[in-house]
């Protein structure tokens, strides 16, 4: 028996993303995606298809936020759709980051999710012709790991992701990820939040707030600190319809940033996803998947900025720090 080794994961990839399976499927190749529904999605898709198009898909697994929410899943040969199975369940919530695994067995894909076994869906086509997979629709990729049979663990050393040239893509933000996310299971988070930063930021550190904002908002901030001193103060104000950015050293205020490229993100009684990430000479902010803004390091010190503050209007479902 040829010794199979674990495919490296996918980090951090931009959404829709296309990539490589290595070897193709295997009996017994276990797939994890770990991500976080977009708190305004509708639907998203994870395929097993065969080359780097669309047109032969072996197992869409079709996440529909619709009609109380189901799972559509399908079988597509030569651009034609084959039957559609339907689950009238959903076990994704929308802002909250979720654990999907697919195991490739010799006569089904079982499929569970956050550890739950949620379908079985036999195949349509041999699997051996599977050897690339895709991610679509609103839908934020921490990693995708790959776990061959009768192996302990994924490999998580990061690849550059695999992508359809064709096909248009989200800003790449973070071109060099950290460690995977820590998953919370706790369902909110009590405000004001406070969490230190283990080791402090570093190029490539990633901090992650999910939440859904207050309907009557006016303010919250998201504060990244180094001891008594605001590195960056992140500081969306719907009573004036602006982001604040600004660092305060030594209880001062320095010069507030409030020029945004497209318009206010953020909408009172909706969700929201901020991804903040620290670069060499700047902090860059996206916000449900979109690149908002970037903001100039004032403190240098990166390893110092050891702690993450959130207040305000906003309820919390979902940190990484």
């Amino acid at each position: 028996m040829a010794f199979y080794r674990a495919q490296p994961s996918y980090m951090y990839p931009a959404v829709p993303f296309t990539g490589e399976i290595q070897g193709g499927l295997q009996d017994g190749l276990q797939i994890t995606v770990n991500g976080c529904v977009h708190p305004g999605a509708s639907r998203f898709a994870v395929n097993l298809q065969a080359g780097f198009s669309e047109n032969n898909i072996a197992f869409h697994f079709n996440p529909r936020f619709e009609q109380g929410g189901y799972v559509v899943c399908n079988t597509k040969q030569n651009g034609q759709w084959g039957t559609e199975e339907r689950k009238m369940s959903m076990p994704f919530q929308k802002g909250v980051p979720f654990e999907l695994c697919l195991l490739v067995q010799s006569s089904h894909f079982t499929v569970t999710v956050n550890g739950n076994f949620f379908v079985q869906y036999p195949h349509r086509v041999p699997f051996t012709s599977v050897n690339a997979i895709s991610v679509t629709g609103s839908v934020q990729l921490f990693y995708i790991t790959f776990k061959p049979s009768g192996s302990g663990h994924a490999n998580l050393n990061p690849v550059t992701p695999t992508v359809l040239p064709s096909t248009a893509q989200s800003p790449q933000m973070f071109p060099t990820p950290g460690i995977p996310p820590t998953m919370y299971p706790s369902p909110t988070y009590p405000m004001p939040y406070f969490s230190s930063i283990p080791g402090g930021l570093h190029p490539s550190k990633s901090i992650i707030v999910v939440g859904t904002i207050l309907p009557s908002a006016k303010r919250f901030h998201i504060n990244l600190r180094s001891g008594s001193d605001i590195a960056f103060h992140l500081n969306p104000r719907f009573d004036e319809n602006a982001v604040v950015r600004n660092t305060q050293v030594k209880g001062k205020w320095g010069s507030e940033e409030r020029q945004l490229l497209r318009p206010m993100p953020f909408r009172r009684g909706q969700g929201m996803l901020v991804w903040i990430m620290c670069d060499s000479y700047c902090f860059k902010v996206a916000v449900d998947g979109q690149h908002l803004l970037e903001y100039n390091h004032r403190l240098k010190n990166l390893a110092a900025i050891n702690n993450l503050e959130v207040d305000g209007d906003v309820q919390l479902t979902h940190v990484q720090a």
